[in-house]
């Protein structure tokens, strides 16, 4: 009987363990990956900045443009796939994690944030399509 016990209290804790460390959370990346990760894991890149830093340029190959302070972003974020890989970037890397945070909160499977956002991108800015 007491084997039984001892059987079941560590299934238990081991099934509790497995469960807490089973929580997603979203990978960092140095900008500077950016074009490699979104050719090798086809991923969709989100711009999360505000619409006038929009305007001063974006990075060449930027899909989304949902802004991480608007009233709408996580209205937008419904609207995505979450199995799909989002590779996520603002400025300089604090709204882009606030964003993928949120990404992963809500569902999304693969979110990898842009640590030091367009500030530190050494590839084309274009003009905002």
């Amino acid at each position: 009987m007491m084997k039984i016990f001892s059987l079941l209290a560590l299934l238990t804790l081991t099934l509790w363990s497995c469960t807490s460390s089973a929580q997603s959370t979203y990978k960092n990346a140095p900008i500077a990956e950016l074009s490699k990760m979104k050719a090798e894991q086809k991923a969709i890149v989100i711009d999360v900045r505000t619409p006038e830093e929009w305007q001063q340029g974006v990075i060449s190959g930027a899909d989304l443009f949902i802004d991480y302070k608007s009233a709408s972003f996580q209205q937008q974020l419904a609207k995505l796939d979450k199995s799909k890989t989002y590779i996520v970037y603002c400025r300089s890397g604090g709204r882009s994690a606030g964003a993928s945070q949120v990404m992963v909160d809500s569902g999304f499977k693969n979110v990898i944030n842009m640590q030091g956002g367009i500030s530190s991108w050494g590839g084309k800015i274009v003009s905002k399509p």
